[in-house]
């Protein structure tokens, strides 16, 4: 750990000082709720591309990618090959069908649907989605500071919440729009740098890079065996479809930059627009995760701290050194890949680079706890309080409940981070908790656009089936090893596949033999 040199931390608080001034400047407009929520409909494609693309692009991302890489191979971007067909699917139907209803909530129609319990199920699904998610990006932007700065993880998440709280109450979803194009863009330039300075500080260029990676197999995508008891090909494929459809389709991050746009040719533009900036973007921290393994396999003297880092934080404060070290000797690339990033940031990234990456994982980071801040507000506001508390709020009224809301789940987002301080991998915890959460929502909505015939009381009967196949395929482990037979046998990453169809399905299924009934009783 070191302190920053001062052009270093003249250049991050330069850029967080311009993204509350941004907030500052957007505030001005912000005179009702719609403009809070919308921005009035008045924000063109490519803009709302790359602030969702920024989204996407979160410090999960910007980390955790090349954490996963370092440590094992490219199996994970399997996740955003699958972002063209739930896009494809998204623009065709969801698009289409939230513009037409006008509701800026995304769960709205599912209480027209089947009920109020619908949207209220839905609603605490996406919340606590959004509090996993801005939980991870918070620790991973507390992680990479720690390293750079020495100081603590509570305090870094304090400050950069407090920044990005500031700015996304003030400027509402159109600050945040705004604001995410411009961190997409410095997010995007801080991967090139990096790639750049692992080149530039390895031995034989890139010719060595790919020479290690091959034989070390880096480069692979996967076990192609139809196997769902790992991750193999098949079930990052089917993971990263399904949580794309649910982000594209259900999700209120995105749903709400559809209304947004100033027609629904524009909305669709950027969904595209997202998704083809996207893939060679996130091939780019893959790249970085391979280049990163090579560099230290041809300098492992240097990657002996972070193996020792790694270590201490899994043994006690009253571990002796030689326990430490005799752990660290132990420990795999992937026990230590969250960590490779910062370490190289630290020690090889010429002063003033630093600065100008470290804005970057910012951005990585502020972009989507903005993001989803804006959104969970927008949802509390219109599918909790003005559904079940003061329907007839007043408009002056709800904007200061949106400002109460926005801070509230940017402290909570903050306390979630704090709660994952020692895991593992962040991406991996990030992807099961998302999984989980996101698997009965989305099944739900399917059932509900696409089974027309399907009503309440088949609808409920669905979702506590795929409710009791989630909570059995999420927490089966914990059963004792004599019955070890009714564990789950599938990929964690298999939890919202199976949970969406069992939800979809057994719905269908229960509609099917209702009408057969019927059919039947006529005869």
């Amino acid at each position: 750990m070191k302190n920053l040199p001062i052009i270093d931390l003249a250049i991050i608080f330069l850029y967080l000082l311009a993204m509350v001034l941004v907030g500052i400047w957007f505030s001005r407009k912000n005179k009702s709720a719609d403009q809070f929520t919308k921005a009035s409909g008045m924000i063109p494609g490519w803009a709302i591309g790359l602030s969702i693309y920024a989204t996407f692009l979160s410090s999960n991302t910007f980390l955790g990618v090349p954490g996963k890489a370092f440590g094992g191979n490219w199996n994970a971007f399997v996740f955003s090959i699958s972002m063209p067909l739930a896009a494809w699917v998204a623009v065709k139907y969801f698009v289409p069908f939230y513009r037409a209803t006008g509701e800026v909530s995304a769960y709205t129609n599912l209480e027209k649907r089947f009920g109020p319990w619908a949207r209220s199920y839905a609603v605490i699904c996406f919340l606590l989605t959004q509090l996993a998610r801005m939980g991870s990006i918070f620790f991973g932007i507390a992680l990479s500071l720690q390293a750079l700065t020495g100081y603590s993880m509570e305090l870094i998440m304090l400050v950069t919440g407090i920044c990005i709280i500031f700015y996304t109450v003030l400027g509402g979803i159109e600050a945040v729009i705004w604001t995410e194009v411009v961190q997409g863009i410095i997010k995007t330039l801080g991967a090139v740098l990096i790639v750049y300075l692992v080149v530039v500080n390895m031995p034989g260029g890139i010719s060595k890079i790919v020479e290690i990676g091959k034989a070390d197999h880096k480069f692979s995508l996967g076990s192609w065996d139809i196997d769902f008891t790992q991750a193999s090909f098949w079930v990052i494929l089917l993971y990263g479809f399904f949580i794309n459809l649910n982000n594209f389709g259900m999700d209120q991050n995105y749903v709400q930059r559809y209304h947004t746009a100033t027609s629904p040719r524009e909305a669709s533009k950027s969904i595209w627009l997202c998704v083809w900036i996207y893939l060679p973007a996130s091939l780019l921290f893959f790249i970085i995760g391979t280049c990163l393994y090579a560099y230290y396999q041809i300098n492992p003297d240097m990657i002996e701290p972070v193996k020792l880092q790694a270590a201490a934080e899994r043994l006690s404060a009253s571990a002796t050194s030689g326990d430490i070290a005799k752990l660290a000797a132990t420990l795999k690339p992937e026990d230590y890949g969250d960590k490779v990033m910062p370490h190289f940031m630290v020690t090889k990234i010429p002063t003033g680079l630093v600065g100008l990456i470290v804005s970057a994982i910012l951005s990585a980071a502020m972009s989507t706890i903005s993001s989803g801040m804006n959104a969970s507000a927008t949802v509390f506001s219109e599918d909790i309080y003005k559904r079940y508390i003061n329907p007839n709020i007043k408009e002056k009224q709800q904007l200061r409940l949106l400002y109460i809301a926005t801070t509230a789940f940017g402290l909570f987002g903050m306390f979630a981070g704090v709660a994952m301080i020692g895991i593992k991998s962040v991406l991996d915890v990030w992807w099961q908790l998302s999984g989980i959460f996101a698997g009965g929502m989305l099944g739900l909505f399917l059932l509900g656009i696409i089974s027309r015939k399907t009503g309440n009381a088949e609808a409920i009967a669905g979702t506590i089936i795929g409710i009791c196949v989630i909570v059995w395929m999420t927490f089966s482990y914990l059963i004792p090893e004599q019955y070890s037979y009714l564990r789950n046998p599938l990929h964690a990453n298999m939890v919202i596949v199976v949970g969406t169809l069992s939800i979809f399905l057994s719905g269908r299924l229960i509609t099917w033999i209702r009408a057969k009934k019927q059919r039947d009783n006529i005869l």
